[in-house]
């Protein structure tokens, strides 16, 4: 076999698993994204109006936002948890006050709702919101949250969801107000893995 044949057929080994590669990332399938309250990562979209700016490639699918499940204890990292920690995705890392739209809400209970691209058989779906002394001008952290207890819960002990999915009894305390996020979690039961979306909600009476 001759050098010169043996480079051509490397490079068209190479070029085939690149193709793969590209056909893998694009053919895999879409998840899902909180449609309400609208998500950081929704409002970036076109069907989200693009009311969120320069959020990079999540403006294309900002349904993809995948992590090991178990958060608290598992799940991103701090600061990273808005990107799921996916680094094509980082932009949604940024978090100051002013960087991103914010979804008025009023205090009390609500209905959240998951739009669902491809579905995953269930083992529950939970938000968790900013403590009321949260820095805004700090990234998100797990410190950041009250994690003693979600605002709400639905535990679905591997039933395969809709392709809308509410969740009930969502409660956004009385004695809040302003800008704050929820943290939603879908957590799946036939992968290792959960879906992430944060929501950046100006709590109003």
């Amino acid at each position: 076999m001759s050098k010169k044949f043996t480079l051509r057929s490397l490079a068209a080994v190479a070029l085939l698993s690149s193709s793969s590669l590209v056909w893998a990332e694009s053919a895999s399938p879409a998840h899902g994204f909180v449609d309400f309250p609208a998500s950081r990562s929704f409002l970036c979209s076109v069907d989200g109006g693009k009311l969120n700016k320069n959020c990079g490639a999540i403006e294309y699918e900002p349904q993809s936002l995948e992590a090991p499940k178990g958060f608290p204890q598992a799940g991103p990292e701090d600061g990273k948890i808005a990107s799921a920690g996916i680094v094509r995705f980082a932009q949604l890392n940024e978090q100051d006050e002013k960087r991103w739209h914010k979804v008025s809400i009023k205090p009390g209970i609500h209905t959240f709702t998951w739009v669902l691209r491809a579905e995953h058989s269930t083992e529950k779906w939970r938000f968790y919101i900013t403590k009321k002394d949260w820095d805004p001008n700090q990234k998100l952290t797990r410190s950041q949250f009250d994690l003693t207890k979600p605002i709400c819960e639905r535990v679905d002990n591997g039933k395969d969801p809709d392709k809308a999915v509410s969740i009930k009894g969502c409660n956004i305390p009385a004695d809040y107000k302003g800008y704050h996020v929820i943290l939603g979690i879908w957590d799946v039961a036939d992968t290792p893995n959960g879906f992430y979306q944060v929501i950046d909600a100006d709590i109003q009476p």
